[in-house]
């Protein structure tokens, strides 16, 4: 088996000392010493990524999600949108958006917009910050099997795109009726888009069990 720091195709070879991996398309088990080792590994037989690492993706990953919790408290907490109706003003904010829609008897959209946009966004950002601050410490979290396996399920429930999208939607019907101003929380979750989807994308759990390999030796 040879490895490098590009795409390789290693040679299963039963004699040599390392992780067994399994390719997640044929099956296949194979040995790799991943150990300090960074770049794509491929399935031996049909070419499936076995492994993806990058050495700084840990730290490149926690600066994008410090930036992401920043604007997520300030799109949870400061104004969405204000309403001049003839003079009267109204505020909003996205709890305040919540608690509206439960009030007016639409407890289901209350609860989509609850678990969809706050819950559940929130959720992955405070388990990847317990993950990944201390790792770039060189520490080892508690429970991180159990982390890695949350982050796993709950990532595609987070749909703030979906919300904003409507929050435009919204704002566009509105302003035939009231002057309508984005607050600070709609610049926030406009920003956030572009900050969790880079996050994501840098964000590689190969990494994370490597980095964890290597502190537990």
């Amino acid at each position: 088996m040879s490895l490098d720091s590009t795409t390789v195709s290693p040679q299963p070879n039963p004699s040599c000392r390392g992780q067994l991996l399994a390719c997640p398309e044929c099956d296949l088990l194979q040995r790799a010493q991943l150990s300090a080792w960074h770049g794509t590994l491929r399935c031996a037989r049909c070419s499936a990524v076995l492994v993806r690492s990058r050495h700084d993706s840990i730290e490149h990953t926690l600066a994008l999600l410090v930036a992401a919790c920043i604007l997520f408290v300030v799109a949870n907490s400061a104004q969405l949108v204000t309403l001049d109706l003839q003079g009267s003003i109204h505020t909003c904010t996205l709890p305040g958006a919540v608690q509206a829609l439960w009030q007016q008897k639409r407890e289901l959209v209350a609860l989509m917009v609850l678990v969809t946009a706050i819950l559940v966004p929130g959720g992955l950002l405070a388990l990847m910050l317990y993950l990944l601050l201390p790792l770039a410490r060189n520490q080892v979290p508690p429970g991180v099997k159990l982390v890695m396996r949350l982050l796993h399920h709950i990532r595609p429930w987070g749909m703030i795109e979906v919300l904003l999208l409507g929050i435009l939607v919204a704002v566009v019907k509105l302003s035939g009726h009231a002057t309508v101003l984005p607050g600070p929380a709609l610049w926030a979750l406009a920003g956030l888009l572009p900050i969790t989807a880079g996050m994501l994308t840098a964000w590689r759990p190969d990494d994370v069990w490597l980095r964890l390999g290597e502190l537990q030796k």
